[in-house]
Parts: structure tokens; C-alpha cells; sequence
């Protein structure tokens, strides 16, 4: 399968990644294997299929939770089973009590309606596109995760940030998906313990460094393409100084986190080497 390329860590290797992403995603969903799976999601969910014969076919369940960022999730049969069940029940609160963006969407996407799971064919679609961006993903991350962290951020957070959601329900709905959250938490450097806070704490800080260090007034702000861009510097430069850079770099680096804008030149004559 063909393996993406990352030249190095930290805030070079995440310009590159992004330069050479459209190469890269072409030449991956070409390999023989996301090729097969996602094949086989679209042949799998062009008919309607009973909620138990959605369930027992791993193949399907694994390729359709890997593609909403639930990857590795499969053998959690009994609990998804709980939460296609809780989505039917219009009464049930158990997904906002759950506080699980992903698992929240994939409620929404194959909820049984009429004692069936069948998502429209444009659904399916998404689902396929999703579900090769979710496997480069992980592929990246075997090399480097927090070039995996970076990705699932810049793919998840518009659809959170932009749902339209109140402030809170957006910045509770961060602190429970924990990989946009590792994210937040390293660019806005917050300190190593924010976890154990009490969650109203967690709120208070996260909201603080969003508005200080991102210049954010509104938390709806973060699904700006701009916002998005100069979050994930400020993720990977923080990274940096704290994994102990030289000095030359540490200064480069602090720029980068002041001005976020870094010199580009000696990496585009590199890049047109590639693409």
C-alpha cells in the first residue's frame, strides 16, 4: 500500500504534508486495499440492510467506523448496538450525555429508519471519501501522529465549531473528542495536568487560550480555513519548543508563533522537486 510521505517533524514536515496532499490522497486511494474496502462499503450500503446485519458485518462495520474517526472501535459491538437503539428513541438523551462528536455522527448516519440502516446514495459517497481520508490518516500516523492529530483536526473541527451550536456546546463537544483536544491543549500550551480540572475549569481555560492565543472572539470562529491554519502552527511550534529544539530553530519557531507566518521560500524550491 502506498505509504505517505513525511520529510520530517514538526512544522516542515506539516508544509510539506499539505503541499503534496492532493499527490499523496491520489496515489493512497489508489492502493489495491482502501480501493477493495471502499468498494465494498458502496456495494454493501446501495441496498437497505436490517440493523443485525449491519452489526455482523465486520468488514462493513469496521470500513464505516473507520471513516466517521472511530477506527479500531469494531469490537465494541454490544455498546454500538446501544447507541443505533438510543438514536431510534426520540426520547433518549443518551448521545448528548455520551458527549461523543463522532459517535453522535454516526448515529446520525445509520440510525435504522423504518427497521432499516440505508444512507442516501450521496451519504454513502461522503462515507467513502471519509472513510480514505481516515485510512491516510492513520497511515500518517504510524509515521508521525501529530501529523495524524493535525489532519482529523483540520477535517473535524469545521463541522463542529460551524454547526451553528451554542458557545458551550461547542467547547464541551472539543473537550469530548479527544483528538481534536490533544491538539488545543498542545497549541495553546495548556499545562499537563488540564485534564484532571473539573470540567467547568477545563471550559474556562480552553475558552481563555482560544480568545488570547488564537485570537478568537467566537468559538464558531475556529471552522475559519485561516483560524484552522494558524491553530495547527501554533500545535506543531509549540511541539517543537517543548521536545527541546537549537536555539536557531527554538527562534524560528517563536516567530512563527508570533507572527504566524513562517519563511516559505527555501521549502517551495524543495517542494517543486516533488509535485
Amino acid at each position: 500500500m502506498f505509504q505517505p510521505v513525511i520529510i520530517s517533524n514538526g512544522l516542515t514536515g506539516w508544509r510539506f504534508l499539505q503541499a503534496t496532499m492532493d499527490r499523496q490522497m491520489e496515489n493512497f486511494s489508489k492502493s489495491p486495499q482502501i480501493a477493495a474496502d471502499r468498494d465494498y462499503l458502496q456495494e454493501k450500503l446501495s441496498q437497505p440492510l436490517t440493523k443485525q446485519e449491519f452489526l455482523d458485518d465486520r468488514r462493513l462495520l469496521r470500513v464505516s467506523l473507520t471513516a466517521l474517526g472511530l477506527e479500531g472501535e469494531e469490537w465494541k459491538r454490544g455498546f454500538i448496538d446501544k447507541v443505533l437503539t438510543e438514536a431510534e428513541n426520540p426520547e433518549s438523551n443518551f448521545l448528548q450525555r455520551l458527549n461523543n462528536p463522532a459517535y453522535t455522527e454516526f448515529a446520525e448516519f445509520f440510525v435504522p429508519l423504518a427497521g432499516s440502516v440505508s444512507p442516501t446514495p450521496e451519504r454513502v459517497v461522503e462515507l467513502a471519501d471519509r472513510f480514505e481520508k481516515a485510512s491516510f490518516r492513520i497511515a500518517a500516523g504510524e509515521i508521525d501522529n501529530s501529523m495524524r492529530l493535525s489532519l482529523n483536526y483540520q477535517d473535524r473541527i469545521g463541522a463542529l465549531a460551524g454547526s451553528g451550536r451554542s458557545e458551550s456546546a461547542v467547547l464541551f463537544g472539543l473537550l469530548g473528542d479527544v483528538p481534536m483536544r490533544s491538539v488545543l491543549e498542545g497549541a495553546l500550551n495548556l499545562p499537563g495536568d488540564f485534564r484532571k480540572l473539573p470540567i467547568d475549569r477545563q471550559v474556562e481555560m480552553l475558552k481563555s487560550g482560544i480568545r488570547t492565543k488564537l485570537g478568537v472572539t467566537d468559538v464558531s470562529q475556529l471552522a475559519d480555513p485561516a483560524v484552522i491554519d494558524r491553530t495547527l502552527e501554533r500545535f506543531h511550534a509549540v511541539n517543537a519548543l517543548n521536545s527541546g529544539s537549537s536555539t536557531a530553530a527554538s527562534g524560528s519557531i517563536a516567530l512563527t508563533l508570533l507572527s504566524g507566518v513562517g519563511s516559505t521560500a527555501s521549502q517551495n524550491l524543495f517542494l517543486s522537486r516533488f509535485v
